[in-house]
């Protein structure tokens, strides 16, 4: 690991995402709450915050960090993209002060959130798929800010059109 005793703590956050693909009745089985495991997004919700916490136990030169702040959402899409898939969109974010940063608990909250979803719905839709994993911004640090500069699935277009 990377030796962060002499940073300075500061306030860090976060911003992190990702994108499941699924068939338009999927989508309407979670949101109509027709899925046997239960509900899709609460569960899904509750996993990404897990994951974040459990992101040094996952990776291994992470640093344990203490979060003081994880935040799931969710963007449902119900409009079918060109190869006829609905999506959700997950975005995660989170925060702490300290000396190093939570890009990482950010991606793995998004990652696992995505896997639960996938987990859940399985057995009505094998073929999901999920991906476009990644640091849409970050604050805090040496290093400062970044935004990511190509746009999120939380405002994707579908079929050419902005919606």
């Amino acid at each position: 690991m990377v030796d962060v005793s002499s940073k300075a703590s500061t306030e860090r956050m976060a911003v992190a995402q990702a994108r499941v693909c699924m068939r338009p009745e999927t989508l309407e089985k979670i949101q109509k709450g027709k899925i046997a495991k239960g509900d899709v997004l609460a569960v899904a919700q509750v996993a990404g915050v897990m994951g974040a916490k459990r992101t040094p136990d996952l990776i291994p030169m992470c640093h344990p960090l203490l979060i003081t702040s994880v935040n799931i959402d969710f963007k449902e899409d119900s409009q079918p993209d060109l190869s006829g898939h609905c999506t959700i969109g997950i975005q995660a974010t989170v925060k702490t002060t300290g000396p190093t940063g939570v890009e990482m608990e950010a991606m793995t909250a998004v990652s696992v959130a995505a896997l639960t979803i996938y987990d859940m719905c399985k057995a009505v839709d094998k073929g999901m798929s999920f991906g476009e994993i990644f640091l849409i911004s970050k604050s805090g640090g040496k290093s400062g800010a970044y935004t990511r500069s190509d746009g999120d699935c939380l405002s994707r277009t579908t079929n050419g059109d902005d919606t």
